[in-house]
């Protein structure tokens, strides 16, 4: 493989870009914003979303999703779960690769599918892998010493693969439970707003110890039901991931979780990202959705759920949770 397509300019996409770019393969970036293409291939430096990293020469960043598409060996999808399908549709017929790697973590509203999943039914007759683990862009991107994980059914592309991602500071280790990884990374941001509403409150660590305990209770439900493996809870793409980022000061989730704790609008909160997307929020619909149609028992998503979408005073939320026996 030589040419290297990702679908989504934001910190992930970028940061992804510059490292396969460092492994010397010709890489090209999309954006659907016509103004940041410019001011990338301008800069070379992603300044909306990724300031302070230079993007190598080697990464050519384009505006068309259809020339972008039909120039890959390999895709990469790194826009928010709630595209992945609409972005995936407009590419599809250009699509002369394959394999597709998603990078989105996310569960689709209304079909409550996986993203490995909506890339199937949008492209078929291509491998599919889910790359996930606790990866914060802003420390990749910086080159700090960072593990995760890929995933496939077609375990056969997996090493092809993990030398596109591998370097001396971003290990890849490679994995067959494409639904445990796909179902941890998604489910951590639920939790991971739960502990930023702890925050936001004031509480301590026990709190937020508790949060994430029950998070990973929650991810082994879900994620069993659907036929994960339990030990990829505890891995790097489940517990890994899930405490990076119930913890992290980069989390857009836990932070999303501490500006409601303080009295934010969900309206107001959205607009102060600059257009970088909180996937937990629609995430937590999604499963609360699946789960009461499942007869799961999930009482931290169902909290989480009344407190975003039903307005629920987040102290009683609290004190409901602590009831659980």
């Amino acid at each position: 493989m030589k040419k290297i397509s990702i679908m989504g300019a934001g910190s992930w996409g970028t940061t992804l870009a510059t490292l396969i770019a460092g492994n010397g393969y010709k890489v090209t970036l999309w954006s659907k914003e016509k103004s940041n293409v410019e001011s990338m291939i301008k800069h070379r430096e992603n300044n909306k979303y990724l300031p302070g990293i230079k993007i190598p020469d080697s990464v050519s960043v384009k505006n068309s999703i259809e020339d972008v598409a039909a120039d890959a060996d390999l895709i990469i999808n790194a826009v928010p779960a709630q595209f992945t399908r609409e972005i995936a549709k407009k590419y599809s017929k250009k699509v002369n690769c394959g394999i597709i790697v998603n990078t989105a973590k996310g569960i689709e509203i209304g079909t409550y599918k996986r993203m490995s999943q909506v890339l199937r039914e949008e492209i078929p007759d291509v491998s599919i892998a889910t790359l996930s683990g606790p990866n914060h862009a802003e420390e990749v991107s910086r080159k700090m010493p960072t593990a995760t994980v890929i995933a496939s059914e077609d375990v056969g592309v997996l090493k092809e693969i993990k030398k596109i991602f591998h370097t001396d500071y971003f290990r890849v280790f490679t994995h067959d439970d494409i639904i445990g990884v796909e179902v941890c990374g998604a489910l951590k941001n639920i939790a991971a707003l739960a502990t930023g509403v702890c925050d936001g409150l004031g509480y301590g660590d026990n709190s937020r110890a508790s949060i994430i305990t029950l998070g990973l209770m929650e991810m082994s439900t879900y994620g069993k039901y659907l036929g994960a493996k339990r030990s990829t809870f505890y891995g790097l793409s489940g517990v890994g991931d899930l405490v990076a980022t119930c913890t992290s000061k980069h989390s857009r989730n836990r932070l999303f979780g501490e500006k409601i704790a303080r009295g934010k609008k969900i309206e107001e909160i959205n607009e102060g990202m600059k257009g970088m997307v909180t996937e937990g929020v629609q995430t937590t619909k999604a499963v609360y959705e699946f789960s009461k149609e499942n007869n799961l028992y999930m009482p931290l998503t169902e909290q989480a759920y009344n407190v975003i979408y039903k307005n629920r005073d987040l102290r009683e939320a609290i004190l409901d949770l602590t009831k659980i026996e």
